[in-house]
């Protein structure tokens, strides 16, 4: 059962208990005082009579009851509406009887006190009243009737009317019920259709609600939700789309040096070959090795440096940068590249093997840049939590649609001249990786033809 079919059921079955409750104790409370009413007429008309009877036995010289008989006659031919009928008797002897009067006297009401009863008939319900009247030391019986049938008739009308009334109120918020289950559901109707779009793969589809109440608060934290799980399936998405094309590029790596190694393997075991040609296969037998070694031993550097709890240690970024300097300087002035640094001094918390590896990689990658002399200049300035180190160049350049890329691993913005020098595009990606262990990351701005500058911020910390 929906739940809009639940609370309209609701709303009906508590308007009718209370409407129905309410009405129903309305009319009987309203008939009780009716009732009441009646008894205390038929009782102020029990005791006029029984005086007007006392003071006419008082002033009377007869010693029987005639007198009393007579004003009883005389009161009933004058005043028809003090009761609806009137009967005295003496030791169960009927003296004077008229008008609607129950059969039997019943039981004798004690001496000082009246008693009330109810009594039916065909012609209607009436009430009785009934008591002793003392007369020449001998007591007398006054029974008074009054019709109370009007009362009776009143509340079956008060009744009929409140029955139809009952079910025109009971149609009525049975279709005002409906309307407001509808409107107070319509929140949670566009919930569930906006929660069975994402289900079946729409992850834009939101729900649309501004009640102001708990339920758009309810819908703002759906669609934020919403939201959020739209975000990690993209990212999700792009990490599958990564993986994929890391695989796709380890294997294209790892086919073009295989390929050549076992070509000039097989050309070495199936042919004779000259002294000059058999050290030229063997000269690319052993690059190619020397390339597929470097490039697995980056992928495990990487692989590693995901899960690697490592310790910090206090170093100075001037004295790591310096000996580096000074270590690669000859390969590079080999190329005509000039290297110049300038360090603040100051120690941070750092692990000093990569960071050293992650500068070499900068300069390597500054150097492969560069298609003939060139200035690189490495900077390095203290923070209040570590260290930024910054390492510029004037080489080509990087295309600017190109720099989102550049950190993720085997992507290359020149393949072809990337694999001519050696490159297995690993490099930024390590870079990267250090930076994110040390609480950093890398900042990549270049100008094509201008040269790049790649800055590494590392927040280890400092002592």
């Amino acid at each position: 059962m929906k739940l809009r079919v639940k609370l309209a059921l609701a709303i009906v079955v508590l308007l009718s208990l209370s409407f129905g409750l309410g009405g129903s104790l309305l009319i009987s409370v309203s008939f009780s005082s009716t009732l009441e009413n009646e008894r205390q007429t038929a009782l102020r008309s029990y005791m006029a009579t029984q005086n007007a009877l006392l003071l006419a036995n008082s002033i009377s010289q007869q010693s029987d009851y005639d007198d009393i008989v007579d004003t009883l006659s005389q009161l009933d031919g004058q005043n028809q509406s003090l009761w609806s009928g009137a009967r005295l008797s003496y030791d169960g002897r009927r003296l004077f009887s008229s008008g609607v009067m129950p059969r039997g006297l019943g039981s004798t009401p004690e001496n000082g006190y009246c008693s009330v009863s109810m009594f039916s008939t065909s012609s209607g319900k009436y009430i009785l009243v009934s008591g002793l009247i003392r007369v020449n030391e001998e007591n007398l019986r006054l029974d008074i009737t009054s019709d109370v049938t009007a009362a009776y008739s009143m509340r079956r009308t008060q009744l009929g009317i409140y029955h139809w009334l009952l079910v025109a109120v009971l149609i009525l918020g049975a279709a005002g019920s409906w309307v407001i289950a509808t409107l107070l559901t319509r929140p949670l109707t566009r919930l569930s259709r906006a929660s069975r779009a994402i289900a079946g793969g729409d992850l834009t589809a939101r729900a649309q609600v501004s009640s102001g109440d708990e339920l758009e608060e309810l819908a703002e934290d759906f669609n934020s939700m919403a939201g959020r799980l739209q975000k990690n399936i993209v990212e999700l998405q792009d990490s599958m789309r990564r993986q994929e094309e890391f695989m796709g590029s380890f294997a294209h790596e790892l086919k073009t040096p295989m390929t050549s190694i076992i070509g000039y393997a097989d050309l070495l075991r199936s042919r004779s070959l000259d002294e000059e040609e058999r050290q030229e296969a063997a000269n690319y037998i052993f690059s190619e090795s020397r390339r597929l070694e470097s490039l697995s031993i980056k992928l495990l550097d990487l692989l590693v440096l995901k899960k690697h709890d490592m310790e910090l240690g206090e170093a100075s970024p001037s004295a790591i940068i310096s000996g580096i300097v000074k270590t690669m300087k000859p390969v590079l002035a080999r190329q005509d590249i000039v290297i110049r640094y300038k360090c603040e001094s100051g120690t941070c918390l750092m692990e000093t093997d990569l960071v050293r590896s992650l500068l070499i990689n900068l300069i390597d990658n500054s150097r492969k840049g560069m298609d003939g002399p060139g200035i690189i200049y490495i900077l390095s300035d203290m923070t209040d939590d570590g260290c930024d180190i910054q390492v510029i160049d004037n080489g080509r350049g990087i295309p600017e649609e190109e720099l989102g890329k550049i950190t993720e691993a085997f992507y290359r913005v020149d393949k072809s001249r990337s694999r001519a020098q050696g490159g297995a595009g690993l490099g930024l990606a390590l870079c990267r990786e250090i930076a994110l262990l040390h609480n950093g990351d890398i900042r990549i701005k270049s100008i094509l033809g201008r040269g790049t500058n790649v800055l590494v911020e590392l927040r280890g910390g400092r002592i």
